[in-house]
């Protein structure tokens, strides 16, 4: 993790032993900027400070995962002091943030901005040495309903092609947005791409709209054995998409007896 000066307690007391460090820890910019996705907001470091090597896959934490959460001081701070806060993905140099529908950005905001300044300011990782075991057990993480292909010499070379697309021209556009983008396999019997957005895409209305006319249009006007693009999803998700589909049949109907 890159570190400046202000991430220096040591550094401040020998040179600047009269300012206060909480002040100075403010000097450092956090811009946060909208998304498509009303209950998601993006706050971006503008002062060169990463959260993670510049690049890095972004990681994604839900209020759920305590054994992720256990292995992130970030991410704790950031649950037990901002209630309403559902998930944060922590990208190179920018949070985002994915809260409840009930809960008001004034609420969550001011503390969010002073948690991830504190965090840049101490130089700190976002995450411990044994996040990544942590995240592969069964019962812990995001990496879920994996599809699993063995592929021969030729299927390797297109499905490292899909992946390379995929991070040079989709997953940009789609962090510029507080989103992320995984790319989790390509199926040669069917020709399917698995995907999972992540960030402000997780919820987002758009979503489908992307996945279809954008990244499934990309994706196959490139690689000729893609037939079509699908998003992978957790059950929370899943659950919550066929909830909110069933009362949007049960208000369609009472309309259509009215």
């Amino acid at each position: 993790m890159l570190r400046t000066v202000f991430a220096r307690p040591s550094l401040l007391r020998t040179q600047r032993p009269t300012i206060n460090p909480t002040f100075w820890s403010r000097l450092l910019h956090i811009e946060t900027l909208t998304t498509p996705n009303d209950n998601a907001l993006k706050y971006l470091s503008k002062d060169g400070e990463l959260l993670q090597p510049r690049g890095s896959k972004s990681i994604v934490i839900k209020n759920t995962d305590k054994t992720l959460i256990d292995h992130s001081k970030l991410a704790e701070s950031l649950f037990v002091q901002c209630p309403g806060v559902e998930t944060i993905m922590i990208g190179d140099d920018f949070l985002t943030v994915n809260k409840d529908s009930l809960v008001h950005w004034n609420q969550i905001t001011p503390t969010v901005i002073e948690i991830l300044t504190a965090h840049l300011n101490s130089g700190e990782d976002v995450v411990s040495k044994e996040f990544q075991g942590a995240q592969e057990l069964k019962d812990g993480g995001y990496n879920i309903n994996v599809p699993k292909f063995n592929y021969t010499e030729d299927e390797e070379e297109i499905s490292e092609l899909i992946d390379e697309l995929i991070d040079t021209r989709i997953r940009p556009a789609i962090m510029e947005d507080g989103g992320d983008i995984d790319y989790r396999g390509w199926d040669p019997k069917t020709g399917t791409v698995y995907l999972k957005l992540q960030g402000a895409c997780t919820s987002c209305s758009s979503s489908e709209v992307t996945l279809k006319y954008g990244i499934e249009s990309m994706l196959k006007h490139y690689v000729d054995e893609v037939n079509e693009v699908i998003q992978i999803i957790d059950p929370e998700q899943e659950i919550a998409l066929k909830e909110f589909d069933k009362l949007e049949k049960k208000l369609s109907s009472k309309e259509a007896s009215a």
